[in-house]
């Protein structure tokens, strides 16, 4: 692929302390278009600003667009790594195909990301646990107001230097299994990442954290009676000595952390099921001692403990509401490989 780059004289400062995710971009962005017809064209680094969109844009009626989130990390060497990125876009493509988007090619766009990052090594933070966190999205650029697929479309990826989402260190989070609303159901958008899902989402968060929980734990929309994942993360517990997650089943979002984490789980000789798993059998698990862990997993917590679950006004501490041994390990070993500190006998860590 051969990016055009278009430099910038006017840098911003770089942070000199935490800054909240997601909130302070760095000076450049990559764009690359596409028209029905031509295919994608015209990649270009250029210096990071805003988008001049008409009112009547496709995206903003229809919500056409899907995004991916990873990271870039730097070693104790210095260099800096990413990790899995190709995992990152055959996800993106199977999103593209849900949402009626042209679909990528995979390579080109872990070159983009390659070509972007080393631009910005500069942003990428040096503090323990910190990372420089990239956003690509795509999203329908059609002026015209009708429910249809867009025929042009821009393709952006963005960055933003990020500190460890534990700040306190790794802390248990409390959980509400969430009744009335749904995130997704079997034929829809659920395994895709699309803004929509996450909009969905709101309301039961908005409540949950209302009465001081950090996440709600999603069940299926149909029975209502299947867990499905936790906030915006798959989720894995640790019942009667077996690791069970929930099958994907198309309203679920694969996730390149929950991969990762079964194949470490695997390799390490753990028994792991990926099955159905109602609310009743996990209630029941945690009122008779057999529901040893849970944990949720995704790019930006990795791993994050659960301490707390609710369901139907009842309370259930989870390990005593202190991570559990299994979850601790994967912690360790993710954020090893990930970081450089750790053996990485899969191949997953890429240098820049």
């Amino acid at each position: 692929m051969n990016i055009r780059y278009e430099y910038t004289t006017h840098f911003k400062p770089k942070p000199t302390g935490p800054v909240a995710f997601g909130t302070y971009m760095t000076d450049y962005m990559f764009l690359m278009n596409y028209e029905t017809g031509k295919g994608w064209y015209d990649p270009r680094i250029v210096p990071y600003g805003p988008f001049q969109i008409d009112p009547a844009c496709t995206v903003l009626h229809y919500a056409q667009e899907i995004f991916e989130g990873m990271k870039a990390y730097r070693d104790p060497n210095g260099d800096i790594r990413l990790f899995r990125p190709e995992e990152n876009f055959k996800r993106m493509n199977r999103s593209c195909d849900r949402m009626c988007i042209p679909q990528v090619n995979v390579d080109d766009c872990v070159e983009a990301v390659k070509a972007l990052v080393k631009l910005e090594q500069d942003w990428v933070p040096r503090e323990k646990d910190t990372s420089l966190y990239i956003r690509p999205f795509i999203f329908a650029t059609d002026n015209h107001i009708g429910v249809h697929a867009s025929h042009t479309y821009l393709f952006a990826i963005i960055l933003c230097p990020v500190g460890s989402y534990y700040p306190e260190g790794l802390a248990p989070v409390k959980i509400m299994i969430e009744e009335e609303d749904v995130r997704a159901v079997r034929g829809g958008t659920g395994f895709t990442k699309c803004g929509g899902n996450y909009a969905a989402s709101l309301r039961a968060g908005d409540r949950a954290e209302k009465q001081g929980y950090s996440q709600v734990l999603w069940l299926d929309g149909v029975e209502r009676k299947y867990i499905e994942e936790v906030g915006a993360m798959n989720v894995f517990f640790k019942i009667s000595g077996q690791i069970v997650t929930p099958a994907l089943s198309g309203s679920i979002l694969p996730g390149i952390t929950r991969m990762s984490c079964l194949e470490l789980l695997r390799s390490w000789g753990y028994p792991v099921s990926e099955r159905r798993l109602s609310v009743d059998e996990l209630v029941s698990a945690a009122r008779d001692g057999s529901l040893e862990e849970a944990f949720g997993s995704g790019t930006a917590a990795v791993v994050s403990p659960i301490g707390e679950l609710s369901f139907h006004g009842e309370h259930f501490t989870v390990n005593g509401g202190k991570i559990g041994p299994v979850t601790q390990k994967l912690y360790d070993e993710l954020t090893g490989i990930q970081w450089g500190r750790r053996e990485d006998p899969f191949g997953w860590s890429v240098k820049i």
